[in-house]
């Protein structure tokens, strides 16, 4: 057996059931869709996917350990059982124009993979997967709730999000200090945001960054012009505006604050 290892953030899932509830979350429409499973470990989700998408499925994991036993158990696979770092590579060649996620994510890296699928939003159409609760919470959580944060609004604007259930930590190897939870992410219909989406990035980012203080404080780097500094907006703060509201902002400060409403 693959022993887990602390520093990639392993935590092993022995519970079948939850393991197939995972799989099951998965739209139906994948059936004809490349599906990449991050960091499957020792397969526990593998198993199940095996039985409905075999032909479609590639696994990625960076642990070496893992790979060879995911290759001694899962011949079929061959070389779709890739060893290596999806943070850092170009699986382009292997998925084509669009595939699905599916994994339990380290949660130490969990954040880093949803920013690389920002990257991707483009190719990938679902993401579903298995990750610290606090922070699955935060990714689907709406605004004015505290949880509210950055990668939330990004993801929110191109994602669809669901969370799905609680994940008791008694039934990981070894068990984790918190509990996890499943979320379920399907790209909207929105092809691009109606704003400069690397301006949009950077008022999102800049507002959360000191999410304590108005966004008149919070966005004084961006040196705004003076028509923008007196807008109402920028008394509230940024985890109390939507995904639109983010949009218009960001357009008023590309425009110095001429665009209408």
């Amino acid at each position: 057996m693959v022993k887990p290892k602390k520093h990639l953030g392993q935590h092993f899932l022995k519970d079948q059931d939850i393991a197939r509830n995972i799989v099951e979350a998965l739209s139906a429409d994948n059936q004809q869709r490349k599906i990449l499973e991050i960091g499957p470990g020792t397969g526990v989700l593998t198993r199940f996917l095996i039985e409905k998408y075999a032909d479609n499925l590639t696994l990625i994991d960076i642990d070496r350990e893992s790979i060879a036993y995911l290759k001694k158990h899962f011949q079929g696979l061959g070389d779709k059982v890739i060893e290596g770092d999806f943070l850092k590579m170009d699986l382009s060649h292997a998925l084509g124009e669009e595939y699905t996620v599916i994994g339990n994510f380290p949660y130490n890296i969990s954040s880093q993979i949803f920013f690389k699928i920002l990257e991707e939003k483009d190719k990938v159409v679902e993401v579903v997967c298995m990750l610290q609760e606090e922070v699955a919470r935060r990714l689907v959580s709406p605004p004015g709730n505290k949880d509210y944060g950055i990668l939330s609004v990004l993801l929110q604007a191109y994602y669809d999000m669901e969370y799905l259930f609680t994940v008791d930590a008694s039934v990981f190897d070894p068990p984790p200090k918190v509990q996890s939870g499943v979320i379920k992410l399907r790209r909207n219909k929105l092809e691009k945001l109606d704003c400069d989406e690397v301006l949009f990035k950077k008022v999102v980012k800049q507002g959360f960054q000191n999410r304590r203080k108005t966004l008149r404080n919070a966005l004084k780097p961006l040196n705004l012009a003076d028509e923008v500094r007196e807008q109402e907006i920028l008394n509230r703060r940024a985890e109390t505006l939507s995904v639109n509201e983010f949009v218009k902002l960001t357009n008023d400060i590309a425009s110095g604050g001429n665009t209408k409403v």
